[in-house]
């Protein structure tokens, strides 16, 4: 137990601290061993061959479990190597399997790569490890088998990993704002949440809501918004409650920033669900 404690207050400071290496792979200045490289998926798909085995990392709860690749080409598939990591897996979404995403770091040998995973076994498993299926690792550019784009609510999870949350979230256009803000709500992230709205303190709204889908978005074209301060942009959601049936949300987000050369917020006043 101790040795954990130790471990997790390790990994919590050299999130934060830690150089991180540009995708190019180059490391010039860091005097740390264990670097958490923020790569593309074409070079993880290299360096993580099928079968290949690896830890993962939680960094909200610090804990790791292990996993072998057992096939994906446009992101990895994986299963726990053993019932002791299914175990692990599934307390990390306290006894619940879930689609959430969550910032995770991969550690090959001695070194750290940023990625994001969700926790819901599907698909074939072939592994005896108490686990239906496999589930997904992505990382920065990895795609979803059905698109060729980047999983939105993966995307912030994996700079979240790699501790470039804030830098990224800051210079986004208030659509993709509005976009992350739903992303934040889906994946009851409060670290996204936080930093793109007014609002702190979302622990009562989030045990609400099971999940929340963007139905429709009233995009703001560029001049709409490139020299101003402050916007409003139009948004319809299907929330669905706990224990209600869904519903369909529209809602008026206003928008405000401090000046052009700063990031853009959410003003939250009022809960989602009124």
């Amino acid at each position: 137990m101790y040795k954990k404690i130790l471990l997790f207050l390790f990994c919590s400071t050299f999130i934060t601290s830690a150089h991180i290496v540009k995708a190019t792979g180059e490391n010039t200045s860091s005097p740390i061993s264990f670097d958490i490289q923020l790569l593309s998926w074409d070079m993880i798909n290299e360096w993580l061959p099928r079968y290949s085995k690896f830890t993962i990392m939680d960094i909200e709860t610090g804990k790791q479990f292990n996993v072998q690749r057992r096939a994906g080409s446009q992101h990895a598939d994986v299963q726990p190597l053993t019932t002791e990591d299914t175990k692990i897996m599934k307390d990390i979404y306290e006894g619940k399997w879930s689609w959430r995403r969550r910032a995770v770091l991969i550690m090959v040998e001695d070194q750290w790569y940023a990625a994001s995973m969700h926790g819901m076994p599907h698909g074939a498993g072939a592994l005896a490890n108490n686990f239906p299926g496999h589930f997904c690792v992505h990382f920065l550019g990895s795609t979803t088998h059905k698109t060729d784009k980047m999983d939105f609510s993966h995307k912030l999870m994996v700079y979240k990993a790699a501790g470039q949350l804030t830098e990224y979230l800051e210079q986004l256009n208030p659509n993709d704002v509005a976009t992350a803000f739903i992303a934040g709500i889906k994946e009851q992230d409060t670290t996204i949440l936080q930093s793109i709205s007014t609002k702190q303190d979302w622990s009562s709204e989030l045990t609400m809501i099971e999940n929340i889908k963007m139905m429709d978005m009233k995009e703001l074209e560029h001049e709409d918004y490139e020299q101003e301060l402050q916007v409003n942009l139009s948004i319809d959601c299907n929330v669905y409650v706990k224990n209600e049936k869904s519903r369909r949300v529209r809602k008026e987000l206003l928008l405000i920033r401090s000046s052009p050369l700063e990031g853009w917020k959410v003003i939250v006043e009022k809960p989602l669900l009124e």
